[in-house]
């Protein structure tokens, strides 16, 4: 059988409508792929100028000009830069997907840098055939004796090369909209892309509307630089100085007048862009006022952030921005922050996840990049080890700045505590690395609202033996048993709970306060990286600190009468009964569950929410009855008394009251049941 070897041939008539369709999933990029090469074209002519390739006029001043048209459905750019010859548009324009960076950068990679140059693909052309239907190039090489050349296509795989007029070096190209894309004519909708995308570029950008008057800045005369073109000059008459209202030597009395000034005011044209933007300075060369003001421009948020990170590196690879933890009200706001993405101060994407680890999502920021490995479109990456190395390193310094805030400038680092601790804990549960730094720098707030870690807690707390928990009752000697736990307490709601926490302070223990929903999976990632330690809330148990030794016989005998009176009252024959003769005989009945079935009932209920189906009530609640009570002594006395019934349901809700809220049903019995109460005390 016959073999044959060859190419696969593709033409511009089969792949061009692919291009023009699914190229960019946003059409109005080609807005920013215009203004990139228009950049591209006049650092690189800045580099030839470098390298003494060239040289350029004294006046030269480095721009792109965006021009709308509403009334003719154009938009133009014009650049300055290096221009094209005639064999140049061939190879690159002609060409589809040939880079003019990239053999730029060939051509003079042991003469110049890569900085700035931003094109890759030699693909950002032919974005314009996305919204127009017509599209010419005026473009005039900055070597002498080139004639400038006229390109125009009108589907983009047939064109028309000729001639041009054009007597200036740089490059024109002149979009003719579809009918489909006329907003791109208008001068507001233009003025938002360029601002989405073209904010930081590192060339002036000037937009034109030609269907309007221009629109100017006015500048003092001392802040006028070589560059500025007068556009129109002001003169400010002083001001005649006012008389001296006390008479003294002779002549002292007549009018002052103040030496004549002349102010001019004059006008220039206003970029919409800033070509050196905060992130670029050094650290040392910003102040607090900048890094506000600059947070306030690009995320539009006037609330102050909490603090921010400045990202400024050179080796390994290149990457420079800021991070700011935002202040938000997270019981009324979704926790959704910005990171916005940039390559050589051109607008990728906002939250790329492959560079931004996801917990700083939340967060708001902008990171430029210059060595990302882009795909065609810039606005997602080719997977390699590099985009992680990326990501690790972000990690790493937002880590080093929260943990030497805590170490350095701990009254602060508190006082920002209670907004950023949701990032933090989060970012423990999501990055493994993040939570290895940070672990030993995470605050708890204690009962009376002071910050500690959790090492601190474990070292300056006394920690007494009922605290310990020895895993298997029987010691087996052939078995390896596992360390003792030390137990730290915690409460997730002061009301709810309050009941508790008193026996706590009578008792001068003390306990964490954990109220966010990320705390009971952020304390369950905690232990299992911690061998030592196991967080109860403190209604899971009544431990020996506050109770009095009973009997095994007593606590038998009470147990065995209580339980069958408060079974048969309430009706419920599952009910677990705990007897115990706690110090504070104020304290009736208590209800206590173990941290794991409580745990495990609010696992349940979040598979519930989250659409996984109804989830029963587990139960699991012990009622607690303090035999040192009046009140449960006379329950215990009167087994078959008419009160009885009523005193047992009263104390069960009680007890519930403390633990949690009551159903609408069981609650209104409750209150019923009170004023039944109280109409017997009344009567005696």
């Amino acid at each position: 059988m016959k073999k044959e070897q060859g190419s696969l041939a593709i033409n511009s008539e089969n792949i061009f409508p692919i291009i023009k369709k699914w190229l960019y999933s946003d059409h109005d990029i080609f807005i920013r792929e215009l203004v990139s090469n228009g950049c591209d074209a006049i650092t690189k002519l800045k580099k030839l100028e470098m390298i003494g390739e060239t040289a350029l006029p004294d006046d030269y001043k480095e721009k792109v000009e965006v021009y709308v048209n509403a009334e003719e459905k154009t938009i133009r750019f014009v650049d300055n830069g290096i221009g094209m010859t005639e064999d140049e548009v061939k190879e690159y324009i002609n060409q589809i997907a040939f880079s003019g960076a990239t053999a730029f950068l060939e051509k003079y990679k042991d003469k110049s840098s890569e900085d700035q140059i931003i094109g890759h693909f030699g693909l950002g052309f032919y974005s314009a055939f996305m919204v127009a239907d017509r599209v010419e190039i005026n473009t005039c090489s900055y070597l002498e004796g080139e004639q400038a050349i006229h390109w125009e296509s009108e589907c983009g795989t047939e064109f028309e090369m000729s001639d041009s007029d054009k007597d200036t070096v740089g490059t024109e190209i002149i979009l003719h909209l579809n009918e489909d894309s006329y907003e791109f004519s208008n001068e507001y909708r233009v003025r938002e892309v360029l601002e989405k995308y073209c904010s930081f570029m590192p060339v002036e950008i000037f937009l034109t509307n030609e269907n309007a008057e221009p629109q100017y800045e006015t500048i003092p005369s001392e802040e006028v630089t070589e560059d500025d073109t007068v556009i129109e000059e002001i003169v400010e008459e002083p001001k005649a100085a006012e008389k001296d209202g006390e008479e003294g030597e002779e002549g002292e009395n007549e009018e002052k007048k103040e030496p004549v000034k002349k102010t001019k005011i004059l006008k220039r044209p206003v970029p919409i862009n800033d070509t050196h933007p905060l992130w670029t300075k050094h650290p040392n060369e910003c102040t607090e006022e900048e890094y506000k003001e600059f947070y306030r421009k690009v995320f539009q948020d006037y609330k102050e952030p909490l603090f921010w990170i400045h990202l400024n590196m050179d080796y390994p690879f290149n990457l420079k921005g800021i991070l700011y933890f935002p202040k938000v009200n997270l019981e009324y706001e979704n926790a959704e922050g910005i990171i916005k993405l940039y390559n050589n101060q051109v607008f990728i994407a906002d939250n790329i996840k492959e560079v931004i680890p996801e917990f700083l999502m939340l967060l708001k920021g902008v990171i430029d990049c210059p060595d990302l490995p882009l795909n065609v479109s810039r606005s997602a990456l080719q997977n390699d080890g590099f985009v992680t190395k990326i990501a690790d390193y972000i990690t790493k310094k937002v880590a080093d700045k929260l943990s030497g805030m805590c170490k350095t400038d701990r009254e602060n680092f508190e006082k920002y505590w209670d907004d950023i601790s949701p990032f933090i804990k989060y970012g423990c549960l999501k990055d493994e690395k993040f939570k290895s730094k940070m672990k030993d720098y995470i605050l708890f707030k204690d009962l009376d609202d002071n910050y500690m870690t959790m090492k601190e807690y474990l070292e300056n707390v006394d920690v007494p033996e009922a605290e310990v928990v020895e895993k298997g009752e029987e010691e087996n000697d052939s078995e390896p048993q596992e360390p003792p736990k030390t137990v730290i307490y915690y409460v997730t709601d002061k009301k709810q709970q309050s009941q508790y926490i008193n026996m706590f302070r009578e008792e001068n223990k003390n306990a964490f306060v954990l109220t966010h929903n990320i705390d009971q999976p952020f304390i369950s990632n905690l232990e299992m990286g911690e061998d030592n330690i196991k967080f109860q809330r403190i209604d899971a148990q009544v431990t020996e600190d506050f109770v009095e030794e009973m009997s095994e016989e007593e606590i038998k005998e009470k147990k065995d009468a209580l339980t069958e009176i408060f079974r048969k009252a309430l009706g419920k024959e599952n009910l677990d009964v705990r007897v115990e003769k706690m110090k504070n005989e104020k304290i009736a009945s208590m209800i206590t569950m173990s941290e794991e079935t409580r745990r495990m009932q609010d696992m349940m209920k979040m598979y519930a929410m989250n659409g996984m189906g109804a989830m029963g009530d587990f139960g699991g609640e012990t009622l607690v009855l303090n035999v040192a009570n009046p009140l449960v002594q006379y329950v215990e006395n009167h087994k078959d008394g008419d009160k009885t019934d009523l005193f047992c349901k009263q104390l069960y809700d009680l007890a519930m009251l403390g633990h949690k809220p009551l159903e609408p049903e069981a609650m209104t019995e409750f209150v019923l049941r009170s004023n039944e109460i109280m109409e017997l005390l009344a009567e005696k």
